[in-house]
């Protein structure tokens, strides 16, 4: 097994965390375990005293001058038990008994209260426990001591400890080792996105990372990565025909200005003829112009570099003010403003900007009202919506074309609007400065027959 670990690579820090963690977890219940055995070692211990203390109670109820049972100095029956001693003092300090072989520990200092179990080195270098109590027979009191060797306690201790030196170190190196392979093998679909986003260029944004599991972290992470370059593809899509329909429109105009020119130097003409020429010269590029500050306009949009100032705007006094402006082109195809601005509604937001979203919408009803119909602007409010609808008598706009007639240079009639001198920028402007406010434009056909453009504006700040 081969394993490569290039510096900051993620899989050999998980690798590391995993066998810190684990080593930690092992350690912990390592250290559970050795206090866990060793007390229950010493309190098995402890009983087992406790029994040797009542059985030198026992013997010196009987008034026996020596016990039997420890004549034998530190030699016991069952081999399995530690060595055991017993001393025994008067109240007064004398000593009444002490085990042949017993190793002397200091004499008590005083008459315990109850019993005291300590671990004392004797003097042979011995680790011993030992229990001290007093035992009242009649009204004599004695000082009694027991003694066992922590030997077999100290022994099965350090088994267990050498165990645990020789079984962490294996126990790391496993962990390491497994946590390496869990790594890669868990980052194995990561390394599949790498290779498949290295093979995305400008020409495949339609390709796409693999989901091995929508559900897991990397697969939410796949999915959140696609939805980016859908929205990528889109817009370079949007770009690709905004470029497209540029250049389109722009040739447009160009090519108008160049053909009016070549006439009018074809052959000599009067005055009026020039005339007629440099008049139709200027019209497009007036065209040309306005066409130009509309995609400035909106670039500095895409942008985001056109600053928004709020203030409060009174949506009454910006429909009178838009039909004052307009009023020229109305009269010009006999059209007349019917305006219903009874309630004088506010919002916050950039004057300017707004202006620009009526102007476009209420032109748009210019260019397709028929001529010597009313063109209906309403201010209203609706909850917590201040309202302006701009409702003509034309066409209508089908419901399969409501969403797109927002779209930059989008027309439902491309002879029509072409002629009527429209750049078909005029309601990407409108929705544009309209959302960036926090509202939205609503496109409906009224019961009358036209269309009805109701644009919609919180009331508070957005």
């Amino acid at each position: 097994m081969t394993l490569s670990w290039p510096p900051g690579s993620v899989r050999l820090r998980l690798a590391l965390w995993y066998s810190a963690a684990v080593a930690l977890v092992v350690l912990v219940y390592a250290a559970g375990v050795y206090v866990f055995v060793r007390t229950s070692l010493t309190e098995e211990l402890d009983r087992v005293l406790h029994d040797d203390f009542e059985e030198v109670e026992e013997w010196l109820g009987t008034g026996s001058s020596s016990p039997d049972l420890w004549s034998a100095s530190a030699h016991h029956d069952d081999a399995a038990q530690p060595a055991r001693w017993i001393e025994v003092w008067t109240a007064a300090g004398d000593v009444r008994f002490r085990s042949p072989g017993m190793a002397q520990l200091p004499a008590p200092a005083r008459v315990p209260a109850e019993y005291e179990y300590v671990s004392v080195a004797a003097g042979s270098g011995t680790r011993t426990r030992t229990l001290t109590g007093a035992h009242t027979v009649a009204t004599a009191t004695f000082i009694v001591r027991v003694t066992r060797s922590e030997d077999r306690v100290r022994h099965e201790v350090n088994e267990l400890l050498a165990g645990f030196a020789l079984g962490l170190p294996i126990a790391m190196i496993c962990a390491g080792l497994g946590g390496y392979q869990l790594a890669k093998r868990a980052l194995r679909p990561v390394e599949a996105m790498i290779e498949q986003a290295r093979s995305i260029t400008a020409d495949r944004l339609r390709a796409r990372l693999p989901v091995h599991n929508p559900n897991d972290e990397l697969g939410h992470l796949a999915v959140a990565f696609n939805g980016l370059l859908g929205r990528i593809e889109e817009a370079f899509d949007r770009l690709q025909r905004f470029t497209a329909d540029a250049s389109h429109e722009l040739r447009t105009p160009l090519t108008a200005i160049r053909s009016v020119g070549e006439v009018g130097l074809r052959e000599p003409r009067d005055a009026p003829a020039y005339r007629e020429v440099i008049g139709s010269m200027l019209e497009e590029a007036d065209r040309l112009t306005r066409l130009v500050d509309s995609l400035l306009f909106l670039s500095r949009a895409d942008s985001a570099s056109r600053p928004i100032r709020r203030e409060p705007v009174s949506l009454a006094r910006l429909a009178r003010d838009v039909a004052a402006h307009l009023a020229v082109l109305a009269e010009e195809r006999g059209q007349s403003f019917v305006l219903d601005d009874a309630s004088d509604v506010e919002v916050l937001g950039d004057h300017v900007l707004l202006r620009e979203a009526l102007v476009n919408i209420v032109d748009n009803a210019i260019k397709y009202g028929p001529a010597g119909t009313p063109i209906t602007i309403r201010v209203q409010r609706a909850d917590t919506l201040g309202v302006i609808a701009v409702a003509d008598r034309g066409p209508g706009v089908a419901p399969e074309h409501r969403e797109r007639i927002f779209d930059r240079f989008f027309r439902v009639d491309q002879s029509r609007s072409r002629a009527s001198g429209g750049t078909g920028l005029g309601l990407a402007i409108a929705r544009w400065a309209v959302e960036i406010h926090g509202g939205r434009i609503v496109v409906d056909t009224p019961p009358n027959g036209g269309a009805e453009f109701r644009i919609q504006l919180p009331l508070g700040a957005p």
